[in-house]
């Protein structure tokens, strides 16, 4: 009896961030490649690229890659890759659209010196300011723009605090990188 795989992507592309579940690694844009080996169709080699260098999630998503890869019949290797750099703008549109379905503010453009779209791999000089980052972002609860931030730093790195001043409600925003 021949046994048929699922695609490697396929399997790979469900797995879901460990501190947002209601993203796959491919809509938070961190699952950039799977190879299926020509000399053996079991073999794959997975690449990922972390939110930020250090993040503490990578080995939680490497071994959920692993074991889910495995589950489907795969020997899997898992590769890291921090170039290019992962950018806020790697998000998918389905993945934005999550984020906002749960309560969080999706990031805006990171733009060309963060390594976004239209500028991969940084076009420049980074502008250092020390000054509060200011952000166009709107309430996921009501959609107002009257916001205020609470804290730079929410429950990981990667999130800010923030409060609608119209109705009240806190929420996190994911940051743009």
């Amino acid at each position: 009896m021949v046994t048929t795989l699922a695609p490697a992507r396929d399997v790979a592309a469900e797995v879901t961030d460990p501190e947002m579940p209601m993203l796959t690694l491919e809509d938070l844009g961190v699952l950039r490649d799977v190879r299926e080996h020509a000399d053996d169709p079991r073999r794959v080699t997975v690449t990922i690229t972390p939110t930020y260098s250090g993040c503490p999630a990578m080995a939680t998503m490497r071994d959920d890659l692993v074991r889910r890869l495995r589950e489907a019949g795969y020997d899997p290797t898992v590769e890291v890759s921090l170039s290019p750099a992962w950018s806020s703008d790697w998000i998918t549109e389905r993945g934005r659209q999550a984020l906002r379905d749960h309560g969080l503010s999706a990031p805006g453009p990171a733009g060309p010196a963060a390594g976004g779209v239209g500028g991969v791999g940084g076009a420049g000089p980074v502008p250092l300011t020390l000054l509060p980052v200011r952000r166009a972002i709107t309430c996921p609860h009501c959609g107002s723009a009257a916001t205020a931030v609470t804290s730079e730093f929410g429950a990981t790195a990667c999130k800010a605090l923030y409060r609608c001043t119209d109705c009240l409600e806190p929420f996190e925003h994911v940051k743009e990188i």
